[in-house]
């Protein structure tokens, strides 16, 4: 029977893109099926998302067979990871702000990259709009940039133990 958690590396980076792929899956299903658009802050989540899920399938097709190699992947999963729990963190603050406390609705993202250069739309997309504070889904009593965040410190999770656990 398959053991995850005594899986080779490649197989433990193959399990973690495809985790990336599920998600991304259903964040395109919940747009595009389920009419759920996303805010400025989500389209980020989602670039971290794809980011991570690059570096675990090139690190799975890589398969280092040195600890110090292991260690390498898996460091630049786990940072990867934290840039996009820190974006979900963000975003899972501006969604608990009091009413009173939430910023004006900005421009789109859109109209921000036509706009704007790159560095500024950045620092204006993680400043955060009143759009990002809306809360359209819930599970479990948790908004999706809320599980997201929970997905990001599970995914670097895993690709520390991946990585730094004794072979």
């Amino acid at each position: 029977m398959f053991n995850p958690l005594r899986a080779s590396f490649r197989q433990q980076f193959l399990l973690g893109f495809l985790a990336c792929a599920g998600l991304m899956a259903y964040a395109l299903y919940a747009q595009h099926v389920l009419g759920y658009e996303p805010c400025p802050l989500c389209t980020f989540q989602r670039v971290a998302l794809i980011a991570l899920g690059l570096v675990f399938l090139v690190g799975a097709l890589v398969a280092p067979r040195t600890g110090r190699g292991r260690a390498a992947w898996g460091g630049l999963a786990v940072a990867t990871a934290l840039v996009g729990a820190g974006i979900a963190g963000r975003h899972v603050w501006m969604q608990n702000l009091p009413p009173d406390q939430v910023p004006a609705c900005g421009p789109p993202l859109e109209f921000l990259r036509e706009t704007l250069p790159l560095v500024d739309v950045i620092k204006k997309v993680l400043t955060g709009s009143g759009q990002c504070a809306t809360i359209d889904w819930t599970l479990l009593g948790l908004s999706m940039p809320a599980w997201v965040l929970i997905a990001f410190v599970g995914l670097g999770l895993w690709a520390a133990l991946a990585a730094f656990r004794r072979r």
